[in-house]
C-alpha cells in the first residue's frame, strides 16, 4: 500500500473512528477536542494525497469485498485529480467549521451528539469522493444522508426542526431511487459498477474529441433509449442532493439546524455531493440529458434567486442563494464544461460557508441580546437588524467579501468562476437551436438578482441605523476568537490569489489546467470582455439602488403585489405539496388503508375463520371417528385377549375337552357340507 493510498484511507476513516470514540464516550465529549483532532489529521491527510496525486497519474487500488454467485465486488480508491481536490476541499472546509462551532455550539445540552453526528456526516463525505465504484459510492451517499438528517433535526424538541429533517430524508429518498436505477441500469448492460471501468481513459465510455463540447461515444451494449434512461435516473439523485427545483425544498427548511451545520452542507459536502456525483459520470450522459440537465440547472437558477429577493429570513435567502449557485454548476455540467461547475464547486465552498458563518455569529449574538433583554425579536429575521458594521467591524467585512464573492465581483474568486460559466454558456448557446438558446440569458438575469439580494441582507444587516433601539445601548460586540479565524480564513479563500495570480482571467487558473476535458467549445473572443464587463456593472448598479432603497429608506414599491407575494411565498412551492402532493398521499394512504382493513385483511380474517372451522370438523372426525375406531381395535383385543388368557389353566383335562371340542366341531363341519 502506497503512502497516497494510505493517507487516503486516513483521511476518510479518522473522522469516523472520532464518530466511533465520541460515540462511546457519550457526554463525556462535550469539548469537542476528539472531533477537532482527527478532522485536523484528516486534513493534513487529505494534504498529503492532493500534494502526491494532483497532476500525476490516477491510483486505483481495491480489495475484495463480498462474492454473490460468480461475481465478486471489490471496494478501493479511486484517487485522480477530481477526488484528491474533492478530498482536500471537504477537509479543508469542515475544519473551520468545527473550530467555530466550538464557541457558536457551546452550553447547548446535547453538544455531544453534535460532535458525534458532525465527525460521521465529514467521513462519509469524504469516503464518496475517493470511492471508486458506485456501489461504495451509493452506501456513502445514503450515510451522508443519515447524517444529515441526524444534524437538521439535532433540536429535536423543535416542531419544526423535526419536520424539516423528515422533509430533508424523504425528497432525498425520490433522488436514492433515480441513483439506484442508475447504476442498476449500467450494471445489467456492462456487468461492472467500477468507475475507472466505465469511465476511465481506457474505460467502456469515452469522451470524444472535436470541436463538440459533449461528443459522447455510448458503449454498444446499451441501448440508446436506456443509456438516456440511466443519465437522467442519476441526474434524478443528484437533483434532490443538489436541491434542484423542484427537489429544492429540503434546503430552505433545513435552515432550522444549527447555522454551523448550514455553512458545512451548503459549502463543500451534502448539497455538492450532486455535482461531484454528474461530474464523475460525465461521460455517460448523452446529448438529451445533458440538455435536461442544463435547461433544469437554468430554471433553478432563476427561480431560487428570485425567490430570494423578498426573503426576511437571513439564513433563508442563504439557502436559496446555495439553490441558485447549485444551478449554475449544474448548467456547468449541461453545456459539457464540467471543469468549470467543479470550479465553482470550489470557489462557492469557500464564500458561502463564510456567509454562514458570518450569519451564525450575527444570530449568536442577537440571540444573546434578545434572552438577556427579553426583545422578543427574531434573531435570524434581518428586519430586526441594522446597523451592525458599528459593533461587529471584523464580520462585516468577512461577508462583505463573501457577498462581492457570490455576486462575482472583481478580485474574488466568485468572479473566476462565476463568469467563466457565464462565458461558456453563451459561447455553448451559440452552437444550439431553440429555446436552448435562452439558457444563459436566463443564467444572467439570475446573476443580476444574486447582486441585488446579498447587498440587499448586507444592507439590512449592517449598514443604516439600529431597527431594534436597544441594541444601541446594549452594544452588541464581536464575536469570539473561535468563530472569527475560521471567517477570517475563509475570506482570505475567496480572494483570486488562492487560484491565480491574474485576477482577471479565469483561463490561468491552476485548478482548471489540471482537469480539462478533451473537447472545448469554440471560443467566441468578445463575450470574454463584454460579460465580465455587464455583471460588473449590473453588482455596481445593484449597490446605487440598494443604497438608496434599504439605507437611504428611499423603498419606492409597495409590498404585497402578486411578483413579491409569487417570490415572498417561494412560488407557493411548498404548498402545492402540502395541499395537493401530500394530500394526493394521504386520500390514497386512507383507500389504501380501508383496502387492507376490510378487504386484505377481511380475506385474512375470513380464511383463519375457515381454517378453525376446518380445524374443529378435522378434530370432531379424528376424536370421535378415527380415535373412536382405534380405541374399539384396543378393546376387542383386549377382550380376546382376556378370553384367550382364561384358557391357559394349566389342566390337561381343560386342554383334553378342548382339544374334543374342536375336533367336534370339525367333524360337524364335514358332514353339514357332506350333506
Amino acid at each position: 500500500m502506497t503512502y497516497p493510498v494510505l493517507a487516503a484511507l486516513s483521511a476518510v476513516l479518522l473522522p469516523f473512528v472520532g464518530f466511533l470514540l465520541q460515540a462511546l464516550m457519550g457526554k463525556r465529549s462535550q469539548n469537542g477536542a476528539i472531533a477537532l483532532i482527527t478532522i485536523a489529521l484528516s486534513l493534513l491527510a487529505a494534504g498529503y494525497t492532493f500534494a502526491q496525486v494532483w497532476g500525476n497519474e490516477p491510483i486505483h487500488v481495491q480489495w475484495r469485498w463480498f462474492t454473490i454467485g460468480q461475481q465478486v465486488f471489490y471496494v478501493g480508491l479511486m484517487l485522480d485529480n477530481v477526488s484528491v481536490l474533492m478530498l482536500l476541499l471537504v477537509a479543508f472546509v469542515a475544519l473551520p467549521v468545527h473550530a467555530y462551532s466550538v464557541a457558536y455550539m457551546k452550553g447547548d445540552s446535547g453538544i455531544h451528539r453534535y460532535w458525534t453526528y458532525l465527525s460521521l456526516f465529514c467521513s462519509a463525505m469524504l469516503g464518496l469522493v475517493v470511492a471508486d465504484n458506485l456501489l461504495l459510492m451509493y452506501v456513502c451517499w445514503e450515510l451522508v444522508g443519515f447524517a444529515s438528517y441526524l444534524l437538521i433535526g439535532f433540536w429535536f424538541t423543535r416542531g419544526a426542526a423535526v419536520a424539516a429533517n423528515k422533509k430533508a430524508f424523504i425528497v432525498n429518498r425520490i433522488g436514492d431511487i433515480g441513483f439506484l436505477i442508475g447504476f442498476a441500469i449500467l450494471y445489467s448492460f456492462l456487468g461492472t459498477l467500477d468507475l475507472n471501468t466505465l469511465f476511465g481513459q481506457e474505460g467502456l465510455f469515452a469522451t470524444a474529441s472535436g470541436a463538440e463540447a459533449s461528443g459522447i461515444i455510448a458503449h454498444p451494449k446499451i441501448p440508446a433509449g436506456w443509456l438516456t434512461t440511466a443519465g437522467l435516473a442519476f441526474f434524478l439523485g443528484a437533483m434532490a442532493k443538489s436541491a434542484q427545483f423542484p427537489l429544492h425544498v429540503w434546503l430552505p427548511a433545513a435552515m432550522e439546524g444549527p447555522t454551523s451545520v448550514s455553512s458545512l452542507i451548503h459549502a463543500a459536502t451534502m448539497v455538492a455531493a450532486g455535482v461531484f456525483l454528474l461530474a464523475r459520470i460525465f461521460p455517460l450522459f448523452d446529448d438529451t440529458a445533458l440538455l435536461v440537465i442544463a435547461t433544469t440547472g437554468a430554471v433553478t437558477a432563476f427561480v431560487a434567486a428570485y425567490f430570494a429577493l423578498t426573503q426576511y429570513d437571513i439564513k433563508k435567502i442563504l439557502a436559496y442563494s446555495t439553490i441558485s449557485q447549485l444551478g449554475f454548476m449544474m448548467v456547468g455540467i449541461g453545456i459539457g464544461m464540467y471543469q468549470l461547475a467543479l470550479f465553482h464547486l470550489v470557489t462557492h465552498a469557500f464564500f458561502k460557508c463564510l456567509l454562514f458563518l458570518g450569519a451564525g455569529a450575527v444570530i449568536h449574538e442577537l440571540q444573546h441580546l434578545n434572552d438577556k433583554h427579553q426583545l422578543g425579536i427574531d434573531p435570524q429575521d434581518i428586519r430586526h437588524m441594522g446597523g451592525l458594521r458599528k459593533y461587529m467591524p471584523i464580520t462585516f467585512v468577512t461577508m462583505l467579501i463573501a457577498s462581492l464573492a457570490l455576486a462575482g465581483f472583481p478580485l474574488t474568486a466568485g468572479y473566476l468562476s462565476k463568469d467563466a460559466l457565464l462565458i461558456h454558456a453563451f459561447e455553448w448557446a451559440a452552437l444550439q437551436n431553440g429555446a436552448s438558446v435562452a439558457i444563459p440569458y436566463v443564467l444572467a438575469v439570475a446573476s443580476f438578482f444574486t447582486s441585488f439580494y446579498i447587498l440587499r441582507l448586507l444592507a439590512k444587516v449592517f449598514l443604516g441605523s439600529p431597527a431594534v433601539g436597544v441594541m444601541t445601548s446594549a452594544r452588541p460586540h464581536e464575536a469570539s476568537a473561535w468563530m472569527l479565524v475560521p471567517m477570517l480564513v475563509l475570506a482570505a479563500c475567496s480572494l483570486f490569489p488562492l487560484f491565480t495570480t491574474s485576477p482577471l482571467n479565469y483561463g490561468q487558473v491552476w485548478l482548471l489546467q489540471k482537469i480539462l476535458p478533451m473537447a472545448a467549445l469554440p471560443p467566441l473572443p468578445l463575450l470574454h470582455v463584454l460579460v465580465p464587463l455587464l455583471t460588473t456593472m449590473a453588482t455596481v448598479a445593484m449597490t446605487l439602488l440598494v443604497w438608496q432603497w434599504y439605507v437611504k429608506q428611499k423603498y419606492p414599491l409597495k409590498a404585497g403585489g402578486l411578483f413579491f407575494r409569487l417570490s415572498q411565498q417561494q412560488g407557493y412551492v411548498d404548498v402545492f405539496y402540502d395541499r395537493i402532493v401530500a394530500a394526493a398521499v394521504l386520500r390514497c394512504s386512507n383507500v389504501l388503508f380501508w383496502v387492507d382493513k376490510h378487504i386484505i385483511d377481511g380475506a385474512v380474517n375470513g380464511l383463519a375463520a375457515l381454517g378453525r372451522i376446518l380445524a374443529a370438523i378435522a378434530g370432531w372426525v379424528d376424536q370421535r371417528l378415527v380415535d373412536g375406531f382405534v380405541k374399539l381395535v384396543g378393546k376387542l383385543a383386549w377382550g380376546l385377549g382376556n378370553v384367550l388368557r382364561r384358557s391357559q389353566t394349566g389342566r390337561l383335562q381343560d386342554y383334553m375337552a378342548s382339544v374334543f371340542f374342536i375336533i367336534l366341531v370339525i367333524l360337524l363341519y364335514h358332514l353339514i357340507v357332506q350333506a
